[in-house]
């Protein structure tokens, strides 16, 4: 079955432009990894990803994951509700002074609880912190029905679309 998927990259050059979530979270706190788990990442990965057809990095060895986790350019944070994982972000500093939102998400359990433009405004509020000219992030249709809003929500603007198609021939 082929499935036309349209992804979206959205960017935000201020720090300026930063709007917060009107929402709060009681017992929500989110801490950097700050011990590279390619393990840990992994499972990240595979659990909020599973609901969202998140494949590329299935495939990925042992040491994929080393190298991918294992460097200075990568930040790892981790949402925590009441002690249990509950979302997780993962940024990649690039050249030319971008920092990229390059995994964000939730564990299923907590989707749907308000915790998402929470957790987006920390991901990007860090990301200015590690002093890029420029945070960015793609999205697609095949992630949460609610993933653009939010984002847009958040004040990151529309910088160009594409469509593909994907799926078996």
């Amino acid at each position: 079955m082929k499935n036309q998927v349209t992804t979206t990259y959205l960017e935000m050059r201020s720090p300026d432009e930063l709007r917060p979530s009107e929402v709060t979270i009681d017992g929500l706190e989110t801490r950097k990894v700050r011990i590279a788990s390619p393990e840990f990442n992994r499972f990240l990965y595979e659990t909020v990803g599973k609901q969202w057809s998140w494949i590329d990095r299935l495939v990925w060895s042992p040491k994929d994951w080393d190298d991918w986790v294992d460097r200075d350019d990568l930040q790892t944070w981790v949402a925590w509700l009441h002690g249990a994982p509950a979302g997780y972000f993962e940024l990649e500093r690039q050249e030319g002074r971008n920092v990229e939102i390059a995994f964000f998400g939730l564990l299923p359990r907590f989707v749907g609880r308000g915790l998402g433009g929470v957790l987006l405004f920390e991901a990007i509020r860090r990301a200015w912190d590690m002093g890029p000219s420029r945070v960015w992030v793609h999205t697609c249709t095949l992630d949460h029905p609610n993933a653009l809003a939010n984002y847009k929500a958040r004040g990151l603007k529309l910088h160009r679309k594409e469509t593909h198609t994907q799926g078996a021939e």
